[in-house]
């Protein structure tokens, strides 16, 4: 009997033994991963997701066409939450959004669905939510903001150098006129323009720059309009965070009808559309992510809470630098990304910024009471903001000097 009982105990165990290692090793077969886009593959910030999805599942080998299941154009409200559940009902044991405004709706399907883990990219409550199956990720694309700000503010340098900056490109102080395109006046966005800026700025000193916002991620209408505004304001340099090829269009109809203006995008290379305007693109290896993410839901190993990486791990990059761009500009980009990945140069170091003329050292990031009293960890270190270290998403919200929002809601 004893025997008996040590056979079918062995047994069990083995049995035991085979279902981990077929969920740690995949269900790589059974495995079915949701994924929830807010537009599709005509925007650029979509088309850049669907990309790394598509490179990840090669490289972990997943079957696309059986475990991926895709729901696009995912508006950020209840539709989100809907297209959620009907994944965690398809059978999905992971699920990715890759829009800011889907997070709220992620969350209430986590909560309802704790055997199944909700990545909300963008997202900035995985922490706090304290919730073991709902993760945050967002790269570091306050870099590649910066390095394309620096490609921008080289060939700003060769337009004085020329002496094709006008009194009407400049302010009475000065300053040269550059503009900005943003979607929301969220952190994420503020964080981007401040790093582009910085950028132009470390180039070129006397900049002020100018942001709009669309209020929509994706409006190619809208886009443009704002960019032909800030033109009309006189900038000579415009960049973007909204979705469309809207801004960069609105540039080369506007340089090819006599007006100087060049600009710099987002997402994806901006030259088919503005050969003679676009400098470059900001852009995101979103690959780079979702292989980690797959791999681990592979392998059954948790997703961290909140993961971010940028130019050291390839996360980040800029897209092919325009004909237009300076001479040296390419050899400039491989210095200051050499100095991004070994740390030499710091994006928000604080001695090159102000906030009402004053130099920031401390700074509470992370607001868990409303009041910015008592919470825990600050990004400045050492006369440095540490963007994406106490969480994924940005929280770069100041508003520094040199720079003005002009429709702010």
């Amino acid at each position: 009997m004893k025997k008996l009982l040590a056979i079918v105990i062995a047994l069990a165990m083995v049995l035991a033994l085979a279902t981990a290692c077929d969920a740690g090793s995949g269900g790589a077969k059974t495995l079915k991963i949701g994924i929830i886009l807010v537009h599709d593959e005509n925007t650029g910030y979509d088309a850049a997701h669907i990309n790394g999805i598509k490179a990840a599942v090669a490289a972990v080998g997943i079957d696309e066409k059986t475990q991926i299941f895709w729901k696009y154009n995912v508006e950020e409200n209840e539709k989100c939450y809907d297209a959620a559940i009907d994944l965690v009902e398809q059978g999905c044991s992971y699920i990715f959004s890759d829009s800011y405004g889907h997070q709220d709706h992620m969350l209430r399907a986590a909560e309802e669905n704790p055997e199944v883990v909700f990545v909300s990219m963008t997202g900035d409550k995985g922490a706090l939510s304290g919730l073991p199956n709902y993760k945050n990720a967002f790269p570091h694309t306050f870099e590649s903001r910066y390095v394309s700000g620096v490609v921008a503010g080289m060939k700003l340098k060769q337009l004085v150098d020329e002496n094709k900056v006008l009194d009407s490109n400049k302010n009475p102080d000065g300053t040269i006129k550059i503009g900005y395109v943003g979607a929301f006046p969220y952190a994420e966005v503020v964080s981007g323009y401040t790093a582009f800026y910085l950028g132009v700025k470390s180039i070129v000193d006397n900049v002020q720059m100018d942001v709009t916002y669309t209020n929509s991620w994706y409006d190619p209408t809208a886009e443009a309009e704002a960019a032909n505004s800030l033109v009309s304001r006189g900038c000579i340099i415009i960049s973007q965070h909204a979705d469309s090829t809207g801004a960069p269009s609105a540039c080369e109809a506007l340089l090819n009808a006599g007006t100087t203006v060049y600009c710099v995008g987002y997402n994806v290379d901006m030259i088919p559309v503005a050969p003679n305007a676009a400098l470059t693109s900001a852009q995101n290896n979103w690959s780079v992510y979702y292989t980690y993410a797959f791999n681990c839901a592979v392998k059954g190993e948790e997703i961290v809470t909140d993961w971010s990486e940028g130019y050291a791990t390839g996360t980040n990059m800029i897209s092919e630098l325009g004909a237009s761009c300076a001479p040296g500009t390419a050899e400039k980009v491989a210095e200051v990304e050499a100095g991004i990945k070994d740390g030499s140069v710091q994006v928000f170091d604080t001695a090159k910024f102000t906030v009402d003329g004053q130099q920031l050292t401390t700074y509470l990031a992370i607001d868990t009471d409303g009041d910015y009293k008592g919470d825990t960890g600050d990004p400045i270190e050492n006369g440095i903001f540490y963007e994406s270290k106490l969480r994924s998403a940005p929280y770069f919200a100041l508003r520094i000097d040199g720079i003005t929002e002009l429709n702010a809601q």
